[in-house]
């Protein structure tokens, strides 16, 4: 079951307070930025981020979940308050590596 349009800009929604989140939509689901990281995404109309130490902090009673075959666990996002989400992804930035740099093809 892919995501719907329904749910991602139900959650967009929620988030539009949160300065520099952005998504991709990547096989029927979205892959989720904040300040060019890759913090999570959006699986079968469930909000999935990475598992970072601090996390359980923020969201103590917070589930590991598939978000499909083959892929490690992630944490899964149940309130979608713009203030938590801010603080949640602001952990994550913080944790999370930047990503590497693309290698340019050589011609």
């Amino acid at each position: 079951m892919a995501t719907t349009k329904e749910f991602l800009n139900s959650f967009l929604k929620s988030a539009n307070s949160i300065p520099d989140i952005a998504y991709r939509a990547m096989m029927g689901e979205y892959v989720l930025y904040y300040k060019q990281k890759v913090i999570g995404g959006i699986y079968d109309n469930r909000v999935l981020i990475k598992p970072v130490n601090g996390l359980e902090t923020l969201m103590p009673n917070a589930e590991l979940q598939i978000p499909y075959k083959g892929a490690k666990p992630l944490v899964k996002v149940e309130c979608f308050d713009g203030e938590f989400l801010l603080s949640v992804f602001e952990l994550l930035y913080a944790k999370l590596p930047m990503p590497k740099p693309k290698k340019r093809k050589s011609k």
